[in-house]
């Protein structure tokens, strides 16, 4: 490619702020007053070295131009982990994504943006409380973060919590399932697949964690390739296979191994989601459709076909069916007359909706938690919509779970699970 090396160059110079017309340059000086700071270094991914703009803020309004009265430079307090206050909301923040930046010195505050801080995350982040970025992984104040859990070095797909049990489990496609203890929150034990783990599931006294290369039960007989799913209705254990099949086992006792049931055909693309509820099994696939069979005779009784791109997830909320997809919607689905689903509402996201799950708060309000393609997960009031919070993540959350006495996880694509839990009291921002 060809370049202008004269006006061209000229230009780029003048918008740096060097000197005027006529080719001739000058070097910019540090107390130049056209010296402006770098916005990149400001969103913390400047990578130019050296770079023209400045990598400090200006000094504030005051006498002699200095810092302004209020202003520090002290470095943020480390905390243990990831707990404590420092994870919610803190000052400043009013929820308007279109905030400026607010200078330093007088009464000014800084209103936040919503994303979180990237030196904050590597611990050295220079402006505390006065930073443009969220220095959280939340923003609500009727929930907080726990703890968190690191081991995984890759997403973790699949999280299960057996009732009763004091240990929770997680699988990866770092080809591990760890063991958690609950109480201490730590590893427990490492459990080698040699697979990337697809789902992870718990019923009864069995846990089931499939991964692509083998089958993590051997006495379950089972396709080759990725399993998205598995879920439990009546007496049988179902999978959503890559090839677009349901497989259906039923446990014998007698044998103490699952016994092939059955095979669900109709999806062309891979299942990514299963559900059971209201005696039907609903089904949500990479083809766009959500397939509703009869748990009686296993028959394909509705296909829905309003969704436009993956269906990613779906459950069941008293009467009513909910699914999300990559179209950016979630949609609400009710019977009608003759027992068919219909939507009857669209809820929609800037981004893809991955996952959902229904949870209730800690006076027992319905809530829905809603994982977007964006590195966020939204909590939502039902069946109103109004938004409670949001949770970030460094990237996106593929699987959550809930557990007893208002507490909830989540996994993200970095590997790292989080615990969460709803406030009896609403949390106060830091002062």
């Amino acid at each position: 490619m060809d370049f202008d090396l004269n006006g061209g160059n000229k230009r780029v110079f003048n918008r740096l702020g060097g000197g005027g017309g006529g080719g001739s340059t000058r070097p910019m000086a540090p107390t130049d007053t056209r010296q402006k700071v770098c916005f990149h270094w400001r969103a913390g991914r400047c990578n130019r070295s050296p770079c023209p703009y400045l990598h400090r803020e200006l000094p504030g309004p005051g006498p002699g131009q200095g810092q302004g009265p209020g202003y520090t430079n002290k470095r943020v307090a480390e905390e243990s982990g990831f707990a404590g206050p420092s994870h919610r909301r803190g000052p400043g923040f009013n929820g308007n994504s279109n905030s400026s930046w607010g200078r330093f010195g007088g009464n000014r505050t800084v209103t936040k943006t919503e994303k979180v801080c990237n030196f904050w995350v590597d611990g050295n982040c220079t402006y505390g409380d006065k930073c443009r970025y969220l220095h959280c992984w939340s923003k609500g104040e009727s929930f907080s973060l726990l703890t968190q859990l690191d081991g995984h070095e890759k997403l973790v797909s699949g999280i299960a919590l057996p009732s009763g049990s004091d240990k929770l489990y997680t699988g990866s496609k770092d080809e591990t399932l760890r063991v958690w203890d609950c109480a201490s929150g730590q590893c427990t034990g490492v459990l080698k697949l040699g697979g990337e783990v697809g789902c992870v599931l718990s019923e009864g006294p069995w846990l089931l964690a499939w991964n692509i290369e083998t089958n993590a039960d051997q006495s379950l007989n089972g396709p080759v390739g990725q399993v998205y799913s598995l879920v439990v209705g009546t007496d049988l254990l179902f999978a959503g296979t890559q090839d677009g099949s349901i497989l259906a086992w039923r446990y014998n006792a007698a044998t103490n191994c699952f016994e092939p049931a059955a095979s669900l055909t109709g999806h062309t693309l891979a299942v990514v989601t299963l559900y059971v509820g209201a005696n039907r099994l609903y089904s949500g696939s990479m083809d766009k459709t959500i397939k509703v069979w009869s748990l009686d005779n296993l028959q394909c009784i509705q296909t829905l076909t309003d969704h436009t791109s993956v269906v990613m997830s779906l459950i069941c909320w008293d009467q009513f069916l909910l699914s999300c997809s990559l179209d950016n919607t979630v949609k609400i689905w009710a019977a009608v007359e003759g027992g068919n689903l219909e939507a009857t509402y669209t809820h929609k996201e800037e981004h893809g909706v991955l996952a959902l799950c229904g949870v209730h708060d800690a006076e027992a309000k319905p809530v829905l938690l809603c994982s977007c393609n964006d590195n966020t997960l939204r909590l939502y009031d039902l069946p109103s919509f109004t938004e409670r919070g949001k949770i970030f993540a460094k990237q996106e959350i593929r699987a959550i779970q809930i557990g007893p006495g208002g507490i909830f996880f989540t996994g993200d694509g970095t590997g790292q699970v989080k615990v969460w839990k709803w406030c009896t009291e609403p949390t106060a921002a830091l002062p």
